[in-house]
């Protein structure tokens, strides 16, 4: 086979050792590294038709892996109003007006990105925007993008009029004394009931869409990411995106699996592990155990300051167990939503049964870990469960004198046990990191460094959230690198540089363990390569 790739004048870096190796060329044979050496050595490799790349001295690592993302929804969710840099009621209300006056008559306005800390101490409601929205139907997803706000117009069109019950046992349309609806609505069942009435973009937009968004993705260095939905058409867009070379991340795809879902789903479910093509393949099963703490619908041992978030997502929590129960033996890995303190001691617990019934061959992950108790931490390391977390949302949503929505919510101590990543990590636990873009954004360096810095990204001034939790440097890397790969299993063949592992590189103007973690999300990345192929190439390079 021929040399697709040779990489020159390299600082190769080991994620294990934090080193560098001593090699300073590497080739790419048939997606994989065939050989390290001296520049002299693998020079001799190249042919006519062999890309060869002169880095100077650049930093190269293994390509990093968001551990958690989602493309096809962030490419929808992300098209429209950007209210993420609203800090206030006032801000948020300018900003819908601006987008009103461009709308044509009838036309959806269509809003990500809000935080509820606008609202303050207010009801999370669309009562403020009324007046600017007459008329108008409007859809503002929340920051967590399982809550958003209806306008009174959309409403209307949805002939949502008062409250609904749904399978969904967080779900809700919120509504007041009277029974009219706020505007807000929780999680995906209560949201379908308006979006599905709103205009939808064609086919093709939607695809075209992603693959600008992964096309950004790359940009970043990233390589890879493991995907935590299978969504509507989103099998079929990675497959056709595959399929004409448009596809530059590696993904590993897990389908949902929410309540209800009965024996034939589960069976279906089983079956289509392993599907895929080149450059991605479903892999395991996403579930959810709860919500978010921000609206009230996470599941904790004690209730919010509200008196909400004290149910699990699934209306019976022992069905989970018994899906567990049978995706464990057929070996299919996990990857559970579970926000509050119950919620991962429920998704820990029926590990536990899974495993003493059928063994510890299978690799299950917790999403977002958000509060834990002292308890739960090692058991994540003697079940041999995956920790993801997601640094950046710590950052970015909660305030380190405690007087964010999700702080005050939870309250002391809870508040204090933010994002335990250090705790998990001295525990034991293998922790992974990743976005949950579009909640937050994706770029990995930003990802790494909120996991060093724990400060909000806008303002690296102020003081972070629960600094004790922060992670190294070099352990933020191998969040993003062997950790990404053995949480997938595939710590044999990715995660680092060495002979046989995939040519999955990310390359960068600096080496990301020495400079500061306030500088990092800024470092250039001049070089990203996927299966041995440059998927991006910064200008100077």
């Amino acid at each position: 086979m021929r040399t697709s790739l040779i990489l020159l004048s390299a600082r190769l870096l080991d994620p294990v050792t934090g080193a560098f190796l001593p090699q300073t060329a590497l080739a790419a044979v048939g997606g994989r590294i065939a050989a390290l050496g001296d520049e002299r050595e693998i020079r001799a490799l190249a042919d006519a038709s062999t890309t060869v790349v002169d880095l100077g001295g650049a930093v190269v690592t293994p390509g990093l892996v968001d551990g958690h993302v989602h493309p096809v929804t962030g490419a929808e969710l992300t098209h429209g109003l950007d209210l993420s840099g609203c800090t206030d009621v006032d801000q948020v209300r300018e900003a819908l007006a601006r987008a009103v006056r461009d709308l044509s008559p009838g036309a959806w306005l269509h809003g990500w990105g809000l935080d509820p800390n606008v609202f303050a101490d207010r009801p999370v409601e669309t009562a403020p925007f009324d007046a600017v929205l007459d008329g108008v139907p409007a859809l503002l997803l929340l920051f967590d993008a399982h809550s958003m706000l209806a306008s009174r117009r959309a409403l209307e069109l949805a002939g949502v009029d008062g409250p609904r019950t749904f399978d969904q046992a967080t779900a809700e349309v919120v509504c007041d004394a009277q029974g009219r609806p706020t505007g807000l609505l929780l999680e995906d069942a209560a949201c379908e009931l308006v979006e599905r009435i709103a205009p939808q973009p064609t086919r093709e937009e939607r695809r075209d869409r992603l693959a600008a968004a992964l096309r950004a993705m790359a940009a970043t260095g990233l390589t890879g990411g493991h995907v935590m939905d299978a969504n509507g058409d989103s099998l079929a867009f990675y497959a056709e995106l595959d399929e004409a070379a448009r596809l530059p991340l590696r993904l590993r795809v897990a389908p949902w699996c929410q309540p209800g879902t009965d024996a034939e789903g589960v069976r279906a479910l089983i079956g289509q592990q392993g599907a895929g093509g080149r450059l991605w393949r479903t892999a395991g099963v996403k579930i959810f155990m709860d919500g978010t703490v921000d609206n009230g619908t996470a599941w904790l041992e004690q209730p919010d300051c509200h008196g909400e978030s004290r149910h699990a997502f699934w209306p019976d929590p022992q069905e989970y167990t018994r899906i567990i129960g049978e995706l464990h033996p057929a070996g299919v890995p996990t990857a559970t939503h579970a926000i509050g303190d119950a919620a991962v001691r429920h998704v820990l617990d029926a590990v536990e049964k899974a495993q003493a019934d059928g063994g510890r061959g299978v690799r299950h992950r917790v999403e977002h870990i958000e509060t834990v108790p002292d308890d739960t931490l090692r058991r994540f390391a003697e079940l041999g469960v995956v920790a993801s977390m997601q640094p950046t949302h710590c950052c970015d949503f909660t305030r380190a004198d405690h007087t964010d929505n999700w702080s005050r919510r939870l309250g002391e101590p809870r508040a204090s046990r933010a994002w335990r990543c250090r705790d998990l990590h001295d525990s034991g636990a293998v922790v992974v990191l990743g976005s949950d873009w579009p909640i937050a954004p994706y770029p990995p360096l930003g990802v790494m460094a909120g996991a060093r810095h724990r400060r909000p990204t806008r303002d690296l001034s102020r003081a972070p959230h629960g600094p004790e939790q922060a992670l190294t440097a070099l352990e933020a890397l191998r969040g993003m690198t062997v950790n990404a790969a053995y949480a997938a299993g595939e710590e044999h063949e990715a995660g680092r540089i060495a002979v046989g592992h995939r040519a999955d590189l990310t390359v960068l103007a600096t080496d990301p363990l020495t400079v500061p973690a306030t500088e990092l999300a800024d470092v250039p990345v001049l070089l990203t390569v996927v299966d041995g192929d440059p998927t991006h190439r910064a200008a100077s390079l």
